[in-house]
């Protein structure tokens, strides 16, 4: 779902950025309104999770693949104010560092990937909540759903953008049936991984998951009140590293959901060579010869690098609310 420059006009991809701004200024205010302690390095490992799991694309369809796009496990595990923010540091990261969607579409990326996914997965999980048993059972399951619906809500987004800006002269009819058919396979996906890992969450740390904070859960496991969050933290950060070693260097290479429509309607010809490159582009490493070490090696600097600021940018934000 990373958009490349060309795909939108530039009035669109201005117009998205506003749109953008406004929602991480939102998200920025009252995440420092919500903000608890033990929230501060669980942004950092949300951010490193979803970068590391963002790396492995899987197959969807012939020539097709897909990948996590974290809003809605994000604001399930955050809520979704912060949640938008983490999937924020991780798309800005993945644009300056290692040329992974378009630098002037930047916003619209934002927008598509962390802002309508974070609030679409929250409202859906909250809703779904409301009416399925308050276990940790009815939480994976809401989970699954939210997931597969915040895809399937950014790639309508997305064709709204296309509908307004869109550059290469595709009809708006097949763009709408391409990217919600590939992307309603892809959100089958999303939901999967999202609900793994919030079931994974809840196992042993139920009093982390924000979006079942008030729901007094009749769970199957019980979190060890003495338990400190370091370890947690530190053992989430070893699976994503793992993660990134062993599964990343043999993902999927098909072209993903966005890449695979732009190449089927004709309009794949109008994305931009991005503007920055540099030593990390595309996930590996300039003068690394081995395509699997540089992928290693990007992928490790990359979740080390969203750890920091995802951890960074909330310590800011409580210390400013308790200044």
């Amino acid at each position: 779902m990373h958009m490349p420059d060309g795909y939108m006009n530039i009035a669109t991809a201005v117009g998205g950025a506003a749109v953008a701004a406004g929602g991480i200024w939102a998200s920025l205010r009252e995440t420092g309104k919500r903000l608890a302690e033990k929230q501060i390095p669980m942004a950092g490992l949300t951010a490193a999770f979803v970068f590391a799991v963002q790396m492995l694309n899987f197959p969807v369809a012939a020539g097709t693949s897909g990948h996590l796009l974290g809003g809605a496990l994000a604001a399930i595990l955050l809520g979704p104010w912060m949640g938008a923010l983490v999937v924020t540091v991780v798309v800005v990261v993945q644009a300056l560092l290692f040329a992974d969607g378009g630098i002037v579409v930047l916003g619209l990326n934002v927008l598509n990937m962390a802002l309508v996914t974070a609030l679409v997965g929250w409202l859906a999980f909250r809703s779904l909540m409301r009416m399925l048993p308050k276990t940790t059972g009815g939480a994976i399951a809401a989970t699954m759903v939210a997931g597969f619906l915040g895809v399937l809500a950014s790639s309508f987004v997305f064709v709204i953008e296309y509908a307004i800006g869109g550059q290469g002269g595709a009809s708006l009819s097949t763009v709408f049936a391409a990217m919600t058919g590939v992307h309603a396979l892809i959100g089958i996906g999303e939901g999967l991984i999202s609900g793994i890992a919030v079931g994974a969450v809840l196992a042993v740390r139920p009093d982390l998951v924000t979006g079942t904070a008030d729901l007094d859960l009749r769970r199957t496991a019980t979190a060890p009140g003495g338990r400190a969050i370091t370890t947690f933290v530190a053992a989430g950060l070893a699976v994503a590293l793992a993660l990134v070693f062993l599964v990343a260097p043999i993902a999927s290479g098909d072209p993903d959901g966005l890449e695979r429509v732009a190449i089927d309607q004709g309009f794949s010809a109008e994305a931009q060579e991005h503007p920055i490159g540099g030593p990390l582009a595309n996930y590996g490493v300039s003068g690394v010869e081995s395509e699997r070490l540089g992928t290693m090696v990007a992928g490790a600097l990359g979740v080390a690098v969203v750890f920091g600021l995802g951890l960074g940018l909330v310590s800011v934000l409580r210390r400013r609310r308790t200044a």
